[in-house]
């Protein structure tokens, strides 16, 4: 009687043990997926080429069509796929790239960060802000934190999560995990999902050709409370709901989210580089595209507002689900001259980045317990698994007060800063301070205030005051090639009236060659519920 129990004990371990293998990297049990290295490498260059193709596509339209579509040709030659070597929506994430090649892929956000720090090109929004508090020696995650950074949803490391999605094909957790490293370099919350929501829809693209299937791949990423998430949530439901006619959608998506932009440059203006906007117009593209390489393009493009990167994620999706080989030529025909060409900034060209992000690849894939024999890769089943939740919003932008409002009082040498034309000669754009013991007082209500002043590499420091209380300060220094204007902010104030003072110092960072205070105006923001 003892042999028959040892025989099953023995098989019940034995399948037991098979199973665990089976389920290894596997929430479901799913079987794996396999891809030959041939098809992997198609892929990757499909996403490259289609994030070439998207921002040249759409470079001449960049922002010059605020909350509007845009109406007339576009204009398209093969040869204008030149222009994306000189693009920050590539050059900027091989940044990163580099950092993974060189040090591995246990790179921390502290080293993303010190790379960032000392990048050479120019700099806006996030990223801009994300380098003014790394050279003032706020490391990384800090660094894209609202307290240090006014613009942690704006979209920067949105256009710049590509390279993540095609590294981690069919494996959207590990897509997350690279995501919340780098993106926090600049980004917080909804300006980190924003990177999440792309990456996680090139690690779908691998192995799924709906499109509307890779959008829903991609949302399953994000916590489904985050703002993102319930933006592209509406946008899946407004193109079912309106399936022959994405202008209705766009116009539902306008209403709803097109408003509120907290950013300096954004607030209470058409302009809007929002991640969740701009990401749901990618979206738009991708879903009413419906496989169709132009159409995809030319819908994101026609959504306006960040009109070149919009276009680039698009593409470069859809370029991972079709490969390049199926990339109309039409599209792609001009890469070929420029193939070998580094893009700006950086080491790599379009055949090197193919190859490092081909490496980076199977080195995730084998990370999690993936095989590759020969030429086939079998990758673990791995389903989308959502972020933690974290979430800012300053409140909404309630009014502008330009330096001339009678809110300000000022106290010792303030210049004039006016417009140089003869069509503006006598319009007031902001008062300066050179030297120590400069007063500016503003008088506001409100839950938040930012100041906004062009900060410069002459930029001098002050003491900021806030109800009679001293609540930090103000440094006007940035390093060269980094364009920011603000000049100081806080938020998670009681509502109510309030009194802000500024007192300029006779100091300044070591690097400044002045003490240079400008201010243009303060913007208000009033609680959002």
């Amino acid at each position: 009687m003892r042999t028959p129990i040892i025989i099953v004990v023995s098989v019940v371990l034995i399948v037991g043990i098979a199973l665990k293998v089976r389920m290894a990297g596997s929430q479901t049990g799913a079987p794996a997926h396999h891809l030959s290295r041939q098809v992997l490498e198609d892929k990757i260059r499909g996403g490259w080429a289609g994030q070439m193709i998207g921002v040249s596509f759409g470079a001449p339209t960049e922002f010059k069509h605020n909350g509007k579509i845009i109406e007339g040709e576009i204009k398209w030659h093969p040869d204008m796929v030149s222009n994306s070597i000189r693009q920050d929506d590539l050059y900027v994430e091989m940044t990163f790239t580099e950092v993974m090649d060189r040090l591995g892929l246990e790179a921390t956000t502290e080293q993303y960060g010190e790379a960032f720090k000392d990048s050479k090109y120019r700099l806006w929004h996030a990223n801009a802000g994300a380098r003014r508090a790394l050279n003032q020696g706020i490391k990384a995650p800090w660094s894209g934190h609202p307290k240090y950074n006014i613009h942690a949803n704006d979209i920067d490391f949105q256009i710049e999560s590509d390279f993540i999605g095609m590294m981690t094909p069919g494996l959207p957790q590990e897509a997350n995990k690279f995501a919340d490293r780098v993106g926090h370099v600049m980004n917080y919350g909804d300006g980190v999902y924003g990177g999440m929501f792309f990456a996680g829809m090139y690690a779908a693209a691998f192995f799924e050709n709906d499109p509307r299937k890779v959008v829903e791949l991609g949302l399953a990423s994000l916590p489904s409370e985050s703002g993102y998430a319930k933006a592209i949530r509406d946008v899946l439901d407004w193109s079912a709901q309106y399936p022959d006619d994405w202008k209705k959608s766009w116009q539902a998506l306008k209403d709803k989210w097109d408003k509120d932009d907290p950013c300096t440059e954004g607030a209470l203006l058409d302009f809007n580089i929002d991640a969740r906007l701009n990401g749901a117009h990618v979206a738009l593209g991708l879903l009413y595209g419906k496989g169709d390489f132009a159409k995809t393009l030319d819908v994101a493009t026609r959504a306006g507002q960040d009109s070149d990167c919009n276009p680039s994620s698009a593409a470069g999706i859809l370029g991972v689900m079709q490969g390049y080989n199926k990339i109309p030529d039409e599209w792609k025909s001009g890469i070929a001259a420029i193939a070998d060409k580094k893009f700006d900034y950086t080491d790599y060209s379009f055949h090197t980045i193919i190859e490092s992000t081909v490496k980076r690849a199977l080195k995730v894939i084998e990370s999690v317990g993936g095989k590759i024999v020969g030429d086939d890769i079998t990758i673990p089943y791995q389903s989308p698994k959502a972020a933690k939740l974290e979430q800012w919003n300053p409140g909404i932008p309630e009014k502008l007060i330009e330096s001339d409002n009678a809110a300000w009082s000022w106290k010792g040498v303030w210049s004039e800063k006016r417009g140089e034309d003869d069509d503006d000669k006598d319009k007031l754009y902001g008062k300066i301070a050179n030297g120590a013991g400069r007063e500016a007082t503003l008088t506001f209500s409100g839950v938040a205030v930012t100041l906004v002043g062009p900060l410069s590499q002459e930029g001098g420091r002050a003491e900021v005051y806030l109800d009679g209380k001293k609540v930090g300060q103000c440094d006007a220094y940035v390093s060269e090639r980094t364009f920011e204007d603000d000049l100081w902010h806080i938020y998670d104030l009681k509502p109510g009236a309030h009194t802000l003072r500024l007192v300029t110092r006779s100091d300044a960072d070591a690097r400044s060659k002045g003490q240079r205070i400008e201010i243009r105006r303060a913007i208000i923001y009033r609680a959002a519920h």
